[in-house]
């Protein structure tokens, strides 16, 4: 379908089944179509006088770090959720060679098909760079690329640890993926490639866990024993039925200057890893770091020994949490939600930078959680994402929302508190979910 009558099959119903799957039964669905119809309109002032092939609209979310820490970066376990926030987009294939992208508020994007194994120099940490890679990973991956235009809109917060750059080299091969693939391409296959465009062709040397939770959908495990092949496990276990919302705070703190802060943290452990005598703790295990805490202690400080002891009790919840999630033992995944918040603030100690004791905006955010939470058998907080400043996250009962949402706007402001549901579909086209 053209332009035109893709808007016009949004307005008349015909996509309201997929967004009902993506965004939930009691979603406003008039809002829905008409952020949709925003995109669309996007599009057709960007493309509508270029020649291009059906229009089709695509989604990938952003996602939540559930548990696991600052784990993945020494081979850990991570469990994490898709969100109900997301990266949408509406999209053509061309014959003209290139992938075109125009994202809400920024630049178009243009690259040529003709040259996307070579890395560019100057054009690190662009969004070109992301297309180049994507388009360059799929090739050496054995795939089929081809051009399309696309315009993109979002709702991931960027700089919220909600992962808005991994959303986007998700949608990139989403729908290279739909359009030139047949859609059969593993959404796991599309996180690698994702993180190999951010390593080799962006400059940013990233995990994987942002692809795969933002490409996967709903609660995943992820086991990074083997980096470049992680066991991911899709866990069916909805929210929902148990009554809970996902709750993000965006504290609203500075992060200028933290680079060092989050260095440091794998910077710690890989020091304790090498005296241990392995690369990374991994390899290693809790019993062989107490035997040793003494001289570790003595020889790497405190802090770094801690911030070892969080990761292998990390890992030890994620496991205990992931099976939780499968017997549906709602109990036991708070639990463990609250034990990696407090690991995180008292051993790793990643809630507020030592540059700045005055700003605690994490640490005042989870002080005003637990005043809400504290009572409620059905309720967990934690620092989110890599931490030191922006969010905090909450399970919350749906009868305390209103609270919780009033007690923490009260502070951080109108806006700053994101009631989100985990959903249940990662990358995709929404032309398969109708």
């Amino acid at each position: 379908m053209n332009i035109k009558e893709l808007k016009s099959a949004i307005l008349g119903g015909l996509y309201d089944k997929a967004f009902f799957e993506l965004y939930g039964s009691d979603c406003d669905i008039e809002a829905v179509k008409a952020r949709y119809i925003s995109c669309a309109d996007g599009f057709e002032k960007t493309y509508g006088e270029k020649s291009y092939g059906d229009v089709r609209l695509f989604s990938v979310a952003g996602r939540s770090e559930i548990s696991g820490n600052h784990t993945d970066h020494n081979h850990g376990k991570v469990l994490a959720g898709s969100i109900s926030l997301d990266i949408i987009s509406v999209a053509a294939t061309n014959n003209d060679g290139v992938v075109a992208i125009k994202s809400e508020g920024f630049p178009e994007d243009i690259v040529s098909l003709s040259d996307v194994e070579n890395v560019r120099e100057g054009e690190e940490y662009k969004a070109s760079a992301i297309i180049r890679g994507m388009c360059d990973g799929f090739k050496k991956n054995g795939y089929n690329i081809g051009g399309y235009y696309a315009y993109t809109t979002s709702n991931v917060l960027k700089g919220s640890g909600l992962s808005s750059s991994a959303a986007f080299e998700d949608m990139v091969g989403n729908m290279l993926s739909h359009f030139y693939n047949d859609g059969k391409i593993d959404n796991v296959e599309i996180a690698k490639i994702a993180q190999y465009s951010e390593n080799v062709h962006f400059g940013k040397p990233c995990g994987l866990m942002d692809q795969v939770a933002c490409a996967v959908g709903g609660f995943v495990a992820i086991d990074f024993k083997d980096p470049k092949n992680p066991i991911v496990e899709k866990l069916p276990f909805d929210l929902d039925k148990y009554g809970i919302n996902l709750c993000i705070v965006n504290t609203g703190g500075n992060h200028a200057d933290l680079n060092e802060d989050y260095a440091s943290v794998p910077g710690d452990m890989k020091k304790v890893a090498k005296y241990l005598g392995v690369e990374y703790l991994r390899d290693s295990s809790k019993e062989a770091l107490l035997s040793k805490a003494k001289e570790i202690r003595g020889e790497l400080g405190d802090k770094c020994l801690m911030r070892a002891m969080h990761f292998f009790n990390e890992n030890e919840r994620v496991t205990m949490q992931k099976e939780a999630l499968a017997k549906g033992d709602l109990d036991t995944f708070l639990k463990g939600v609250k034990a990696s918040g407090l690991s995180s603030f008292t051993m790793l100690q990643n809630v507020y930078t030592v540059k700045n004791v005055d700003e605690q905006g994490l640490s005042l955010a989870l002080a005003l959680a637990s005043e809400v939470l504290e009572n409620s058998g059905k309720a967990a907080w934690r620092v989110h994402g890599g931490g030191f400043a922006g969010t905090i996250q909450s399970f919350v009962p749906t009868e305390l929302v209103d609270e919780y949402k009033n007690t923490l706007e009260s502070v951080f402001g109108e806006g700053s508190v994101y009631v989100l549901k985990v959903r249940k579909y990662g990358a995709v086209c929404l032309d398969r979910l109708n």
